[in-house]
């Protein structure tokens, strides 16, 4: 579930905070500055999470995409031969902080839009609802985006493709990234990105997520503990059935096993787990999971270093985010109102 811990939005009102921001996304404007995303037969490094795994299911059933690698933050595994420079390469669900290299998140990541750094130009491929609507830590983490890649995914995609969303796709979206506990969290917030997103328009697909007649609150309820119970099927102690684990707590590599001399491969019990997840995520999303479209061998592996301001004592503010930047991040995430979290390439180097 998302933070919603607050930074310096004093005592105002969540209706306050949200009065006269009332704007609606142009899904046309967006595909126009970044024509990548609904461009077939592109390649993705996704997040290996629900989130990240449902993306690559949408993408690679609508628009034939190749998943070619994981990232974590800590670990980043790419099919051989590949680069993140290419210019039909992008990591979906993690913004990646270089002009080079295409991306698409959902965190925040400006601490004041007032002062943003000269190399902000770093994110200029990157799509990011916050940076959309100039939302930043200081004045507007309250009215950060509350939902997941995949909600943004879907509307950005349904301009150029029809989605689909069948009622059985209800759960596994509402799971996804604690959705279903943002919901009734925070209702003025969600309610505010969603007209954003555009459900108020008729073709919008998120109409049958969000504005279904298929279920009470009560078979609601029951339905997301089915899908938690096939999840927890999958898990194992230490490894929830949801996600890829490819990186230990101190960023050493896991469930990644030496293939041969120079490449890697994710274990085959890892792998097996995961398939299964992106299998039941496909069967309830409609959406085809095709096997030769994503890459779990001849991996090439890098670590990265990841810290964060937290356990270095630091405080969130100007000075230290300005000194965080000298550092030339890969990528970071403004987790709480107190604490970010960063990547810098060391040991290894992609770029």
């Amino acid at each position: 579930m998302k933070n919603y811990n607050l930074l310096n939005s004093g005592t105002s009102r969540i209706q306050e905070l949200l009065y006269g921001r009332d704007e609606v996304i142009d899904y046309l404007r967006v595909i126009k500055q970044f024509p990548w995303i609904v461009e077939k037969k592109n390649k993705c490094i996704l997040s290996p999470d629900s989130d990240g795994l449902l993306c690559g299911l949408l993408m690679s059933h609508y628009l034939d995409w190749q998943i070619i690698g994981f990232y974590d933050g800590k670990v980043l595994v790419l099919k051989k031969g590949e680069s993140v420079k290419n210019k039909d390469t992008c990591f979906l669900d993690i913004e990646i902080f270089r002009s080079g290299v295409k991306s698409l998140g959902h965190h925040m990541l400006v601490y004041n839009k007032n002062e943003k750094p000269e190399d902000w130009k770093n994110f200029q491929n990157c799509i990011q609802p916050n940076i959309m609507r100039d939302y930043d830590g200081l004045h507007d983490f309250r009215l950060k985006y509350p939902l997941a890649t995949i909600h943004l995914l879907i509307g950005i995609l349904n301009s150029t493709v029809h989605i689909d969303i069948p009622e059985s796709a209800i759960c596994p979206l509402f799971f996804t990234d604690g959705t279903f506990q943002v919901l009734y969290s925070y209702p003025e917030n969600v309610l505010n990105w969603l007209r954003f997103l555009g459900i108020d328009k008729v073709d919008s697909p998120l109409r049958n997520l969000f504005m279904h007649e298929h279920y009470t609150v009560y078979s609601q309820i029951e339905a997301m503990n089915n899908f938690f119970r096939l999840r927890d099927e999958i898990s194992i102690p230490n490894q929830r059935g949801d996600r890829l684990r490819i990186s230990t707590t101190e960023g050493k590599p896991f469930n990644i096993t030496l293939q041969d001399e120079k490449l890697y491969k994710i274990d085959i019990y890892a792998k097996e787990r995961i398939v299964k997840f992106i299998t039941l995520l496909s069967e309830l999303t409609g959406w085809r999971y095709r096997e030769e479209k994503w890459t779990f061998s001849d991996l090439q592996l890098y670590t990265f270093t990841k810290k964060d301001f937290e356990s270095e004592g630091k405080r969130v503010n100007g000075n230290n985010l300005r000194d965080m930047l000298q550092l030339n991040p890969l990528s970071w995430a403004m987790t709480s109102g107190q604490n970010i979290e960063y990547t810098l390439e060391t040991p290894d180097m992609i770029l």
